[in-house]
């Protein structure tokens, strides 16, 4: 019994630990009031985002959401891999977000724990 206390005190401290993205140079507020990109002021941040996408990993997805605010598209995967899609500029989903978009995204890959593994950029949504 003891062991198995230990093991989700260890367990806890791990996940509570998390990376913290170094943001300088980049202003959260305009990218999370900017829901879906539909005001297109993202797309001034879409360079800084591509050079520092490295910065993103190994963040959790709670802290990914409290810095950029709630996904616009969010989706399951296997193996309770998740991700987090972000519109860059507006598009056909600005009308309808259910309407099929090809305007550029940025997408994070969680891994089970919730810590980024992957960050890509495409047009539209990844498959």
């Amino acid at each position: 019994m003891k062991n198995l206390v230990l093991f989700f005190c260890l367990a806890f401290l791990g996940t509570s630990c998390t990376h913290q993205p170094d943001l300088a140079g980049f202003d959260p507020a305009p990218f999370k009031l900017d829901r879906g990109a539909c005001q297109n002021t993202r797309k001034a941040q879409i360079g800084w985002l591509k050079t520092h996408k490295m910065t993103w990993k190994g963040v959790s997805s709670n802290d990914v959401e409290a810095f950029l605010g709630k996904p616009d598209v969010q989706q399951l995967a296997d193996r309770n891999q998740e991700y987090y899609i972000y519109y860059l500029e507006s598009g056909t989903h600005c009308a309808d977000i259910k309407t099929p978009s090809s305007a550029k995204t940025m997408a994070f890959r969680f891994s089970a724990i919730g810590l980024v593994t992957e960050i890509t950029f495409q047009n539209g949504i990844p498959d």
